[in-house]
């Protein structure tokens, strides 16, 4: 039996603007107007025919809803989620769905997957993991090596060493990401692969190897899981105890010492999309003047570029070897060849403390999502969006007052009577109805209806941040201030 663990936990801060830490790469469709990243992680899978379970993930906390949200679009269920409280690297991650495993009394083969990798081959992909499954059911802990297409400087490098009857290769040392010249000698030499970060192991066979080369890592995520506390459809990590463990990739605790270590060779069109000139590889093939568009874009006399619309007309002449990339908030241009670099903008975004490196205007949330449309002082406008059979959480307001106008559905809006406050008041608006919730009203808005609510929300008041806000009850078992919550 195989279970899929996948690693949700990145930002994906050099596809920015369009990833960003509050709605990172993973949950977008940026390879496939269909399906997100994750789902097509997830969807890659069902070619498997060796017993393949229900998958575990492992994600920031902040994340959960959308994972959840991600999952039961494809109709599928997850043997556990995990909520990790901080980025702890990949050894810890996947230390945890070990753990929860044998805590089940299960020891599978782990087919440890990042959600945000693009696969064009799946055929080959799944032929591949079947082939590996004999050596890791065997004891062998397994790490797919792409093999390379370029010299591609982007990517740490496996050297493959004695062959085996299986198909697989001893694993001579792994390379950090090398310079230009250093990856073209390994392209040369015919027996380095890409580092893919895709591994296959029995999950005893992990922690016995972890005891051996991290003792100290696997001591501190024991401690971690054995805190772990059940919120909802999740399995949440302790904070403090999960922040001690040491941040280590599985590489760099395991891989790079063990002995039991073996590389299956991968050609399947893969591809980490780790910035956007990798988004652009994989989407310009067979594009005229390899340009690839999205949304509203005209292009003149344009080449070798990657030209994003969010919303607006976007509009290159005579522009080569450019991303270009709009979203409703910010613009990127960058040099095709220099796109690493959009990671020193994130850092100078944080650095300012500015918005625009964790949201979008428009934040998703476990009921819908809202989106801010005008922000000026003393007033704020935003469209709101709740998914049928949901609702916000019961709350109230310090510093600002809101006024709503219904433009799509039914809302049931709760509000504390004026007479007796420890009372719910119920009221139905339909479209073009509109209600107004005074500073300090306990309120609730629901969505009663078969189709989305949509309504646009008019905040006046002295102070207007995101956490003014106390939630007396809430259904998704949400207990801290968190935007629009």
């Amino acid at each position: 039996m195989i279970t899929p663990v996948i690693l949700s936990g990145g930002v994906g801060s050099r596809l920015w603007p369009v990833s960003r830490e509050h709605h990172p790469k993973q949950f977008l469709n940026l390879t496939d107007a269909h399906a997100s990243m994750l789902q097509q992680t997830l969807l890659r899978l069902q070619g498997l025919d060796t017993g393949i379970q229900a998958p575990i993930l492992v994600c920031n906390q902040d994340h959960r809803f959308l994972v959840a949200e991600q999952i039961q679009q494809l109709g599928q269920q997850a043997r556990a989620i995990l909520l990790e409280p901080c980025g702890r690297n990949t050894a810890p991650a996947v230390a945890q769905a070990a753990l929860h495993l044998l805590h089940q009394g299960e020891d599978p083969l782990m087919l440890v997957l990042p959600a945000d990798h693009v696969i064009q081959d799946t055929a080959a992909f799944v032929a591949q993991i079947a082939q590996a499954s004999t050596a890791a059911a065997q004891g062998a802990l397994v790490t797919l090596g792409i093999v390379p297409t370029c010299a591609h400087t982007g990517y740490g490098y496996i050297q493959r060493g004695k062959a085996r009857a299986d198909g697989g290769f001893a694993i001579a040392r792994f390379v950090e990401k090398p310079p230009q010249a250093q990856a073209q000698a390994y392209v040369d030499a015919g027996d380095y692969y890409w580092n893919s970060g895709m591994f296959l192991m029995r999950a005893s066979r992990y922690l016995e190897e972890l005891e051996t080369h991290a003792p100290a890592l696997l001591e501190a995520c024991k401690i971690a899981y054995q805190g772990a506390q059940q919120d909802l459809d999740f399995l949440r990590l302790p904070a403090q105890a999960f922040a001690a463990c040491p941040a280590d990739s599985i590489d760099y605790a395991v891989m790079e010492h063990t002995q039991a270590g073996v590389v299956f060779p991968l050609q399947a069109g893969w591809s980490d999309v780790g910035a956007w000139d990798a988004l652009w590889e994989v989407m310009q093939a067979g594009q005229a003047q390899g340009v690839y568009t999205h949304g509203d874009v005209l292009t003149h006399n344009t080449r070798n570029a990657y030209v994003y619309s969010s919303a607006r007309l976007v509009a290159t002449v005579g522009m080569q070897d450019v991303i270009v990339v709009e979203t409703d908030d910010a613009v990127l241009v960058a040099h095709k060849d220099q796109t690493q670099d959009v990671k020193h903008i994130v850092q100078q975004l944080k650095q300012a403390q500015r918005p625009e490196c964790e949201t979008h205007q428009r934040v998703y949330r476990p009921w819908g999502y809202y989106q801010t449309l005008v922000h000026g002082e003393g007033f704020q406008v935003k469209q709101i969006v709740v998914n049928p059979g949901q609702s916000l959480s019961l709350q109230m307001h310090y510093h600002r007052a809101e006024h709503w106008v219904i433009v799509q559905g039914t809302a049931r809006v709760l509000t504390a009577s004026a007479t007796d406050p420890q009372r719910l008041e119920s009221t139905l608006l339909s479209e073009d109805e509109s209600t107004y919730i005074s500073l300090g009203t306990v309120h609730r808005l629901e969505n009663p209806g078969v189709i989305p609510l949509k309504l646009i929300e008019v905040q006046t008041g002295t102070y207007l941040g995101e956490d003014d806000i106390v939630r007396f009850e809430d259904q998704y078992g949400r207990q801290e201030t968190v935007p629009h919550a």
